[in-house]
């Protein structure tokens, strides 16, 4: 495994919007994103920051379901 490398929010959305999440709205410094799956909706919340600390983006990429991969170096 390797090490997760240091994102900002912005970054993390275009990785989300490669798997097909599209962002729904924007509320103070946190972006929305979305994603249509067979029976339900996946919902995450991603922080429009610099630098995304490691235990957000870990969960950020928890809720996503995305492969942990795609986040790394």
């Amino acid at each position: 495994m390797s090490k997760l490398r240091i994102l900002s929010g912005k970054e993390v959305c275009k990785i989300l919007e490669q798997n097909d999440f599209v962002q729904v709205r924007q509320k103070g410094s946190h972006i929305i994103m979305q994603k249509k799956a067979e029976q339900s909706t996946i919902t995450v919340p991603v922080p429009n920051h610099s630098e995304i600390r490691i235990g957000t983006l870990q969960s950020i990429i928890r809720q996503s379901g995305l492969p942990r991969e795609a986040f790394e170096v």
